[in-house]
């Protein structure tokens, strides 16, 4: 396998493990994908009390870890999907999320969903960009 190739399994002690069989993240040469995160505290493993604005923080906080894991950044990313219960909470999620994306926006969907895992109110996946490295005489220049 060359350097434009490559499919790596992205690992983060700085975020919730995933609570299923699939991995936070995968990165390819270019991009990362990142499961959707949860307002999970990394260390009690359980959902945040405080509601949209405080679960929208951690989940956002945990996306940021397991972007930094990966080699990217918030600043890197290109698209994100926000799944909420509720979609009366979107004024409150977007207010947070504002604070995590400043400018250059990212792309966005915002879906409504039944139900996330853990008892989740909302829960934020993401694709970035990543530094291409090139190897030794990789050929793909």
């Amino acid at each position: 396998m060359n350097c434009c190739s490559k499919r790596e399994v992205v690992t983060c002690a700085e975020a919730p493990a995933a609570i299923g069989p699939y991995s936070v993240a995968i990165a390819t040469n270019s991009l990362v994908f990142v499961s959707g995160q949860l307002g999970i505290d990394p260390a009690s493993g359980t959902i945040v009390e405080g509601g949209i604005k405080a679960q929208t923080r951690v989940a956002l906080t945990n996306l940021k870890a397991v972007l930094a894991s990966a080699g990217s950044s918030l600043e890197q990313v290109v698209k994100t999907t926000v799944f909420l219960t509720d979609m009366a909470q979107f004024a409150e999620m977007n207010a947070v999320y504002a604070e995590f994306f400043t400018s250059d926006f990212p792309a966005r969907s915002a879906i409504q969903v039944a139900a996330l895992p853990k008892g989740g109110i909302v829960e934020v996946e993401a694709i970035a960009v990543l530094p291409h490295q090139h190897e030794e005489d990789c050929g793909c220049r």
